[in-house]
């Protein structure tokens, strides 16, 4: 591996280049535009199914739905990523997710959409995000230079955090006044601008080896790479538990406004625009206060602490002000530590690696999600839902003990391409 590490710290295609280039600022808008269009369908589509049926369960099943495809199939469409031109197999994804999404709208505007099509819609929707994520973050590091890492996840971030911004602030009063069918129509939308803008990216080519193996020992060779780093070995199966609690968590904030009138999907949206805004702020943070090296395990530990500890509070008193405090404070150090560790990832994973090992973090890291919404959903049916919300976050706070407790993932998350290789990890 050591001439993979090395060809990606010094021949980066990359490097020299300014954050804002061409390409980066066309990739960005692209995404924001179908940031903005997801915000608005996740508000729209979560009421609507509530509305339809009535039922946590099967709103937390469809949302297993959607996110079981993405699981099963990110580590083998990182293999396909690292194997494909990028550019074009993003434009692929995006139109067919767009065509899907904008058949749904159409659908639901001449009111004989069923719930079924909306699990069939999700399912492809998940499909299309297992190669699309992956793809666009082995891309981003071959846009800016290396040392700029942290700060381009921070401004690629600031894309879902700007996009729910406005879509969540706006989402849940248009879903009021327009409904979802308009808001179907408008992400499938937002899909198909997204393709237009990176037909105009360039996106440089992975250097294919002369001989490459076959697609399994491929896929094999991610897993043995990301499984003997020991700081990702143990970020990979720490997130993935700790995922589970807080996706389990989240996941009940809607129902939860959906069952006190007083709060409903006007003031749900508000909250989400809040969390979004709180996301932003500290993506701004991070792209303009660069952290040193030695710095990074202490602030990603407290800002993971801070996290746990607001949303254990937020569904304490149903006040909105105070909610919306808790989820300014949330966005914020959420911001930062998704920063930090993102840049640690792209820092150490070599061009020739990053769509598989990205793939199959995503499938170890939200490989629980589907469980994780379906056990909420029903559980939500039997135990008050503000002690689950809290409840789960109890338990990530207390299960985060041991990953800072360890030495191979205080020294992974402060890696310094500087003074370190990255075998030296292995």
């Amino acid at each position: 591996m050591k001439g993979n590490a090395e060809t990606t710290s010094s021949e980066s295609p990359g490097a020299r280049t300014p954050l804002w280039n061409s390409n980066f600022t066309l990739l960005w808008i692209g995404q924001f535009i179908s940031a903005l269009g997801d915000a608005t369908y996740g508000i729209a589509l979560g009421f609507w199914i509530l509305a339809v049926t009535g039922s946590t369960a099967l709103m937390g099943t469809l949302m297993a739905a959607s996110s079981l495809p993405r699981v099963l199939v990110s580590a083998f469409a990182g293999v396909i990523v690292d194997r494909s031109d990028r550019k074009w197999l993003l434009i692929l994804m995006d139109v067919v997710r767009g065509a899907v999404v904008i058949l749904v709208g159409i659908a639901a505007y001449m009111g004989f959409a069923k719930v079924w099509m909306v699990f069939v819609a999700g399912v492809i929707i998940g499909l299309g995000g297992a190669f699309f994520n992956p793809a666009v973050s082995s891309s981003v590091p071959d846009l800016v230079d290396r040392s700029r890492l942290v700060q381009a996840n921070s401004v690629f971030n600031m894309i879902y955090t700007g996009s729910g911004l406005v879509g969540y602030s706006a989402g849940g009063f248009l879903y009021k006044v327009l409904g979802a069918p308009f808001m179907f129509l408008f992400n499938g939308i937002s899909y198909i601008a997204s393709a237009i803008s990176i037909l105009f990216v360039r996106i440089p080519k992975i250097a294919q080896r002369v001989q490459r193996p076959h697609f399994f020992a491929d896929l094999k060779e991610g897993f043995t790479f990301a499984w003997g780093l020991r700081g990702l070995r143990a970020t990979l199966i720490s997130a993935a538990i700790l995922n589970f609690f807080a996706v389990m968590g989240i996941m009940l904030i809607l129902p939860l406004f959906e069952r006190f009138k007083h709060l409903g999907p006007g003031l749900y949206g508000l909250l989400m625009a809040i969390f979004a805004g709180g996301l932003l702020l500290g993506f701004l943070f991070t792209s303009m206060r660069k952290f040193r090296a030695e710095e990074r395990f202490g602030v990603f530990s407290i800002c993971f602490v801070l996290m746990s500890i607001s949303m254990i509070m937020l569904p304490v008193s149903l006040y909105f002000p105070l909610m919306a405090f808790f989820g300014i404070l949330t966005g914020f150090v959420n911001a930062i530590s998704n920063a930090l560790l993102g840049g640690v990832l792209q820092m150490t994973v070599p061009q020739d690696m990053r769509g598989k090992v990205f793939g199959l973090l995503n499938s170890i890291v939200g490989g629980l999600n589907p469980v994780a919404f379906a056990v909420g959903g029903v559980l939500a049916e039997f135990i008050p839902i503000r002690l689950l919300i809290s409840g789960s976050f109890v338990v990530t706070l207390f299960l985060y003990i041991p990953l800072f407790l360890s030495k191979s993932f205080r020294t992974y998350i402060n890696f310094n391409p500087e003074t370190q290789k990255i075998e030296d990890m292995m």
